[in-house]
C-alpha cells in the first residue's frame, strides 16, 4: 500500500491498479473488477483494499497510493476542494441510510418526537443529514428529538441488541447484519426485535418533493489515471457491468465481499442488497451534477466543512 501508483502514459499498460472504498456496497463492485479480471488488458495486477475510516481514506488521496478510490459524495468534494487531484467519475449509491428501531410503525421522522437516537460519528454527513430532515419538518433536535453519539455502527448496534438504546441511524450493510445478529443464538436470547424503519431517502424525496434518491457515494480517479481517457472509458463500462452483476448475484456478492472484508457476513451482504437495489446505479458524474449540487448545498448551509467549504469547479465532475 506504501507505493504511489505509476503515472502510466495514455493508454499504456501499467504494473497495478489499486482500487479502494470501505465495507459498505459502493465497494463491491470494485471487489468485483478486481477478482473478475475486469481490467487486465489494462494492468497486470488489479487489487482492491479497503479503507477503514475517513482518515485513512484522505491519507490515501493525498498520498496517491490508489488509482481508483469509493468515497462519500461530500469527502470527495471536501478533497478536490483542499487542492487534492481528483476527478469524481460517478455516483453508484443513491440511498443507504435508514432508522433501525425496537419499536415497530414509527414511519416518519416527525415518530421519533419524544424519543432519543443513537448517532455514529458525531458531525458527519448522516448526522447532519438526520438534522437537516428533522429541522425541514419543524422538528427541533436536542428538544423534540434528542441524539446520543457513539463512536462507529458497531457500537450503535451493541446498544440496541442489548437493550441500551431503541433507535438508531445506520447504514447497510450494517442494517443488514445487526438486523440478521439480532435474530441469530446467542444474541436472540437477549436482542428485542428490530425493525427497519424510517428510509431517509423516502424522507429525502417527501420533504425536499424530489425523488428519494441522495447522491451519497460514489467512485473518484486519483491523479495517476484521471488524465488516461481509455481507462476511464473502460473502467465507466466495466463499473456499470459489476454493479448490475452485484444487484443480480447478491448471494454470490455476499460471498465475494466477505472474502475481502472478514467483518462482512454473506448473508448480511445479500440482504443489504436486496434492501437498497433499487437506489445501486452508476450515473455519471456529470449527468449527477444537479443533485450533487443541491445535496452539497445544503450540506454547505448547515457544515461547509464537510464539502471544503465551497462548491466544487466544473472539472470536479470527471
Amino acid at each position: 500500500m506504501g507505493r504511489a501508483p505509476g503515472a502510466a502514459a495514455q493508454g499504456a499498460r501499467r504494473a497495478r491498479l489499486t482500487l479502494s472504498g470501505p465495507f459498505a456496497l459502493v465497494s463491491y463492485p470494485l471487489m468485483r473488477i478486481a477478482d473478475s479480471g475486469a481490467l487486465a488488458d489494462f494492468a497486470d495486477q488489479v487489487e482492491f483494499i479497503a479503507w477503514k475510516s475517513p482518515d485513512q481514506l484522505r491519507a490515501i488521496a493525498i498520498g496517491q497510493t490508489a488509482d481508483f478510490i469509493a468515497a462519500p459524495s461530500n469527502v470527495a468534494a471536501n478533497l478536490y476542494n483542499r487542492g487534492v487531484p481528483l476527478k469524481l467519475l460517478d455516483i453508484s449509491t443513491w440511498g443507504l441510510l435508514w432508522m433501525v428501531s425496537r419499536e415497530d410503525g414509527l414511519r416518519t421522522l416527525a415518530d421519533y418526537r419524544g424519543k432519543e437516537v443513537v448517532m455514529p460519528f458525531r458531525g458527519d454527513m448522516p448526522d447532519i443529514l438526520f438534522q437537516l430532515l428533522a429541522q425541514k419538518q419543524g422538528i427541533k433536535v436536542g428538544t423534540d428529538i434528542k441524539l446520543r453519539y457513539v463512536a462507529s455502527p458497531m457500537d450503535a448496534m451493541q446498544l440496541l441488541i442489548t437493550r441500551r438504546a431503541d433507535h438508531a441511524l445506520l447504514a447497510e450493510p450494517a442494517v443488514s447484519m445487526g438486523l440478521q445478529k439480532s435474530h441469530s443464538f446467542p444474541a436472540k436470547v437477549i436482542a428485542p426485535d428490530l425493525f427497519r424503519s424510517v428510509d431517509l431517502q423516502q424522507e429525502w424525496g417527501r420533504v425536499f418533493q424530489r425523488a428519494p434518491r441522495i447522491p451519497q457515494a460514489g467512485i473518484a480517479a486519483l491523479k495517476s489515471v484521471h488524465e488516461d481517457a481509455a481507462l476511464l472509458a473502460r473502467f465507466e463500462q466495466e463499473h456499470a457491468k459489476a454493479l448490475l452483476w452485484c444487484k443480480e448475484h447478491p448471494k454470490e456478492c455476499g460471498e465475494m465481499a466477505a472474502r475481502h472484508v472478514s467483518m462482512l457476513t454473506p448473508e448480511g451482504v445479500a440482504d443489504a442488497i436486496a434492501a437498497t437495489r433499487a437506489t445501486m446505479e452508476v450515473m455519471p458524474a456529470r449527468q449527477a451534477r444537479a443533485d450533487l449540487e443541491f445535496f452539497y448545498q445544503h450540506l454547505l448551509d448547515r457544515q461547509p466543512g464537510l464539502v471544503g467549504g465551497k462548491m466544487p469547479a466544473a472539472d470536479f465532475y470527471g
